[in-house]
């Protein structure tokens, strides 16, 4: 499992009809503040302030075709115009069971990145890919 030390956010946050809302800066947009999104929100800030990773570099809920189904991913960082790492986030209190590696190793068939890393806000791990074999990481790799 890897410690995350989230920063301090400085998040934009407000109500609309009643519900709260928050501005994605990777986005560039104004979303619906789940419990799943303050994961997502708090884990992209880790990614952009603490490990350095440039938002621009970085994709957020888009759709990837999986055979006939489509899906959408949390968090893809790129790297050398290619994708680099996938995060699929979890609301906290949501375990990070054996369903969601299938979830994210099922996103990597499309996208076949380096680094898959799964998270709930609270546990975090991942796993580095190379040729075919697994590593468990410590740590996430700085940009």
């Amino acid at each position: 499992m890897i410690t995350i030390a989230y920063p301090q956010p400085a998040f934009k946050i407000k109500k609309e009809q009643g519900k709260e809302i928050i501005f994605d800066e990777c986005r560039k947009l104004w979303v619906l503040l789940t419990p799943e999104e303050w994961v997502r929100q708090n884990f992209l800030q880790y990614l952009i302030q603490v490990k350095k990773y440039p938002p621009s570099l970085i994709a957020v809920e888009r759709e990837i075709v999986l055979g006939d189904l489509k899906k959408r991913f949390d968090i893809v960082v790129f790297k050398n115009a290619r994708p680099w790492m996938i995060v699929e986030c979890k609301e906290m209190n949501v375990p990070l069971s054996e369903a969601v590696i299938k979830q994210i190793l099922n996103y990597n068939i499309a996208l076949q990145v380096e680094y898959l890393a799964i998270t709930n806000g609270k546990s975090t791990f991942a796993l580095y890919i190379q040729q075919g074999r697994f590593e468990w990481l410590t740590n996430l790799p700085d940009f």
